[in-house]
């Protein structure tokens, strides 16, 4: 018994230990797109005095330069007042008009704040969800990225990337058993649907991947020989892979409490208790992934409103074709990795019962013939 304890605790904090070793390695690999910025030095300046007579104001529209008195705050120029330009570009979504007193990120004490709320709520399952956020961060940004600047394919990139963090995020939960290996054999299936059907009806609706935020600047920028298409049909399963392995945990979860409470089922009954899962599941998890992305272009369904535009005119732009085969087929993904989830988990879970040692089918056997005697 003690063995078979440590042994399930090697398994359920291995991934613990694994997560920590890619995170670090992760953190010091080189991008190799530093190159850019080596001859500079990166440095905290506080904004001490603004001057905005150079700012070109039409109303909602800002253009021009904001002219910055600042102090460097730390590193080889410490202490020292200069002078910095902020140029606008006329674009609200990407411009920022600076205050005096700016220097901090905002965007970090409001990351601290959710570690803190998580931990503090989560306890020790908390770490494990910092732990996988921080990897997929450091993944996207150190692999991911540079993988498709680099020219490699993207489909195969995206399923690699898809593939190695759903074993990470799906173990850290579970641990390296049974359970782990039947979500992300269902995760992965459900992956490669997704995949087929994103590569499919992208070339079907004729969708360019130049449909994507920034990417004629990333054009602009030299990188005309990347398949802009092909990353757009990687985004699409990468996107829904977080719904995925949503789904495939809750129904392995289901199906291996069954199993627990009740040792003798067999692999096609746990499997039918999967899919009852699942198919409860998957009416709400299609509407959240609709949800997920009808929040991101919330803006350009109110402008065709406020222009009266058909709802025919609208499915034809590309823009819009782009969106309906994100939520599609990330839909039909969700449909499809329940059923292979539940017949993963559920043959996979039943299957320890062969595996029982033939000690405790002899302990079982005494205990029910000593009940049987004191009964006579």
């Amino acid at each position: 018994m003690k063995k078979f304890l440590t042994k399930e605790r090697i398994q359920y904090n291995a991934p613990v230990l694994v997560c920590l070793i890619f995170i670090v390695i992760l953190f010091f690999l080189p991008t190799g797109y530093q190159e850019i910025y080596r001859e500079a030095e990166q440095c905290v300046a506080e904004v001490l005095e603004t001057d905005e007579s150079k700012i070109i104001d039409t109303g909602l529209v800002r253009s021009g330069e904001q002219n910055c008195t600042l102090r460097i705050l730390n590193g080889q120029f410490e202490g020292e007042v200069v002078e910095g330009v902020n140029m606008l570009n006329g674009s609200l979504e990407q411009d920022k008009i600076f205050a005096v007193g700016d220097r901090a990120q905002v965007e970090i004490v409001l990351l601290a704040l959710f570690v803190i709320f998580l931990v503090m709520f989560a306890g020790k399952t908390g770490v494990r969800a910092v732990l996988c956020f921080i990897l997929t961060i450091l993944t996207i940004w150190k692999v991911l990225v540079p993988f498709f600047l680099k020219g490699y394919n993207p489909i195969w990139i995206g399923i690699a990337f898809t593939l190695i963090l759903s074993v990470m995020i799906i173990a850290l939960v579970y641990g390296f058993d049974r359970r782990c290996a039947s979500a992300v054999s269902g995760t992965f299936l459900g992956v490669l649907v997704t995949c087929l059907l994103g590569m499919l009806f992208t070339d079907l609706f004729k969708i360019h991947g130049a449909v994507m935020s920034s990417s004629e600047s990333l054009l602009y920028a030299g990188y005309q020989d990347l398949n802009l298409t092909r990353i757009f049909m990687a985004s699409i399963f990468i996107g829904a892979s977080g719904a995925l392995i949503d789904l495939s945990v809750d129904i392995t979860s289901a199906v291996s409490e069954v199993v627990q409470k009740r040792p003798d089922i067999g692999w096609k009954e746990a499997t039918g208790s999967g899919m009852n899962v699942g198919r409860a599941a998957m009416g709400t998890m299609t509407t959240t992934l609709l949800l997920a992305y009808s929040g991101g272009y919330i803006a350009m369904l109110m402008v065709f409103m406020a222009q009266g535009t058909p709802l025919i005119n609208m499915i034809n732009y590309k823009y819009v074709a782009a969106e309906i085969v994100h939520t599609i087929v990330g839909s039909i993904g969700l449909v499809a990795v329940a059923p292979f989830t539940a017949l993963c988990s559920g043959f996979l879970l039943t299957q320890k019962r062969k595996n029982q040692p033939e000690e405790g089918k002899e302990e079982a056997v005494k205990e029910l013939e000593t009940l049987t005697e004191q009964e006579k």
